[in-house]
């Protein structure tokens, strides 16, 4: 063994191997600060293992399973305790899908939600062999056995979505007590498409009685409310038609956002009528003349909004046609409709979502007004 030298110096072994070395007389003092240092490095380590086990302990027990039951999980997901009331995460039960009586009936199509729920108030709903005649109550459609006068459910219809192409005097509506013509006589056609023609459908939004063009039809109440909102921010355009030449200052209030719907004299605020403001708008001149056409973008939809705007700056509204939907085009002749896309429901979806969406560059046929014809001379 070598005997290392005296003094704070560099020396070297006998393999040649150079080193800063202490005194001997301190070598002690050196190796006992070295042992502490090694012990407290060791007993961090452990501290911090044993936090790290602590931190693994599965969420909800009190202490670590055995080792068996550890051998036993292995390969699997760590079991967690749930809440009361709620299915254990990983724990391998099926989740129950619990909805309201109403909501399963609406969407097996028996009847609108608040038809749904007459027809439970009067009694006429069964759940597995008893009678349901309160509304609230939850079940799972998969599970439970549902009769609406004595017919078994069949489970909830495949979603359907179509575009229709509205003509002036149709009434956007499921039923009308005035009897006039409504959008769902155009729907009683036979549907071409890989579906069955037996499902219940209604409109999305509204197109009035003199309106016509673009209109969603769709058995997807989820996707229906979701591009209603306002808030979506949804994109709707459309070809008006005014009487006479509206003033670029009139036009300008449009583009801003203009009042409308003024409303009834409200006693409580001091006579003062409520205001409502529309959102900004689109406005470009597609066709000039005395009686010019407008291409309009809209990303609400308020009723006879379009017509209260343009009366607003002193100018009738002739006619309206919506042609735009979110990224949709209106590609169908009058009164005839077709099935969506996949691609084009997912852009709906897309739109329902408040995400950017960009139509096809290419105008269709139906969604481009129609050149001036010539004047026939008359023969003398």
């Amino acid at each position: 063994m070598t005997t290392w030298g005296v003094g704070r110096e560099i020396r070297r072994d006998n393999r040649g191997r150079a080193g800063f070395y202490w005194p001997l007389e301190m070598d002690a003092t050196a190796m006992s600060n070295s042992a502490d240092r090694r012990m407290r490095q060791g007993m961090t380590k452990a501290m911090g293992k044993q936090a790290q086990e602590q931190k693994q302990i599965p969420f909800g027990n009190d202490k670590q399973e055995n080792p068996q039951r550890q051998k036993q999980n292995a390969g699997g997901p760590p079991l967690r305790s749930a809440p009361v009331g709620m299915t254990a995460v990983g724990g391998g039960a099926d989740e129950q899908k619990l909805e309201r009586l109403q909501k399963i009936l609406a969407a097996a199509g028996i009847a609108s939600r608040r038809k749904a729920e007459e027809i439970i108030l009067a009694g006429r709903v069964q759940v597995n062999g008893k009678v349901v005649s309160e509304l609230g109550t939850k079940h799972d459609a998969a599970r439970d056995h549902i009769r609406v006068d004595g017919k078994l459910l069949k489970g909830p219809e495949k979603q359907r979505y179509y575009m229709l192409n509205k003509p002036r005097g149709y009434v956007t509506t499921l039923d009308d007590p005035q009897k006039r013509p409504t959008v769902m006589d155009l729907m009683m056609k036979p549907k071409a498409g890989p579906h069955g023609d037996r499902v219940r459908l209604y409109p999305v939004g509204r197109l009035d009685y003199l309106s016509e063009g673009l209109l969603l039809m769709t058995n997807d109440g989820e996707l229906a409310n979701s591009l209603s909102k306002a808030a979506a921010g949804v994109e709707k355009t459309y070809l008006v038609k005014v009487s006479g030449v509206p003033e670029a200052a009139g036009l300008e209030q449009i583009r801003r956002g203009i009042v409308i719907d003024r409303g009834r004299l409200d006693e409580v605020r001091a006579g003062r009528r409520d205001r409502i403001v529309t959102a900004p708008a689109r406005v470009e001149m597609v066709r000039g003349g005395d009686n010019p056409w407008y291409e309009v973008t809209l990303t609400e939809g308020r009723n006879r909004q379009l017509r209260k705007m343009f009366e607003e700056i002193g100018n009738h509204v002739e006619k309206i046609r919506r042609i735009g939907y979110g990224a949709l085009r209106l590609d169908v002749p009058p009164g005839e409709f077709r099935e969506l896309t996949l691609g084009e429901v997912m852009a709906l979806e897309r739109a329902a979502a408040g995400k950017k969406v960009v139509p096809k560059k290419r105008t269709p046929e139906f969604a481009q007004l129609k050149a001036p014809g010539k004047k026939k001379r008359r023969q003398l």
